[in-house]
């Protein structure tokens, strides 16, 4: 049997290379280990400030420092972009 033309390459196939649809949006990973969507569709983030230093800081103000608390409405848009949620 006589060897291809093409040297036993396989040639691309039109249909194959053409892009039918847009790319897939990838999440940006940054965003998604520091906010939640909860099901409401708000925004959540964690507070700074909580991670040393603490000895100074009232009982209080470090109790209030582990809840978390919505992300504001001027950036919580931008935030959900970056989430693709």
């Amino acid at each position: 049997m006589p060897a291809p033309p093409d040297g036993g390459r396989r040639r691309h196939c039109p249909e194959r290379t053409k892009e039918t649809s847009v790319p897939k949006q990838k999440t940006h990973k940054g965003a998604a280990k520091r906010f939640k969507v909860t099901g409401s569709g708000k925004v959540v983030r964690h507070h700074a400030m909580h991670s040393h230093i603490l000895t100074k800081k009232t009982t209080k103000r470090k109790r209030n420092l582990r809840k978390a608390t919505e992300v504001g409405t001027a950036f919580a848009g931008i935030v959900k972009e970056m989430l693709h949620n």
